[in-house]
């Protein structure tokens, strides 16, 4: 294994690391849009419930940017390869589990939301980079408003933990 400085990747090849790693998020999203109805049933605090479903409007609004996002590079989203992501999701930190108080639960969820957001914010952040030196400049704008959507999730979920956690 080589220590020296890779060299920068060529456009197709710049290219398929694109599509590869918004397969990856994008598939990850649409796995999370058909389970966060059963992960908002778990919540037990009404703010929590509320902070998912505007979690849940967001990945809807997101799935729709990417799919423009693929319209715009003339490629068809692929589930191959997209494992990794989605084990993050199907694992759901055992939420599943019975709690003896169900402020367990809550935070279990939040830090679960949270990690899936740092995930799509670096995800995002490597994306908008990649079509910035692909010159998409419609699909950089698209990907920023979903890291910007993300970065505000994650605020809005690190809010609600404060309320757990912080006394007036």
């Amino acid at each position: 294994m080589s220590n020296s400085t890779p060299k920068k990747l060529d456009s197709d090849l710049l290219k398929q690391v694109f599509v590869h790693n918004l397969n990856r998020i994008y598939f990850g999203k649409c796995y999370l849009d058909k389970h966060l109805q059963h992960l908002k049933g778990l919540a037990s605090f009404t703010a929590l419930q509320q902070a998912i479903q505007e979690f849940w409007d967001d990945i809807k609004k997101q799935i729709a940017r990417m799919d423009k996002v693929y319209t715009l590079i003339n490629e068809i989203p692929s589930d191959k390869n997209c494992n990794p992501i989605k084990s993050i999701i199907k694992d759901e930190f055992c939420l599943d589990e019975e709690q003896a108080i169900p402020v367990l639960l809550d935070m279990d969820i939040m830090m679960y939301l949270q990690l899936l957001e740092h995930i799509n914010i670096t995800s995002c952040h490597m994306l908008i980079m990649a079509a910035k030196e692909l010159d998409y400049t419609e699909a950089e704008q698209l990907l920023t408003e979903c890291k910007d959507e993300s970065i505000d999730n994650d605020e809005l979920f690190r809010l609600i933990t404060k309320e757990y956690v912080v006394a007036d």
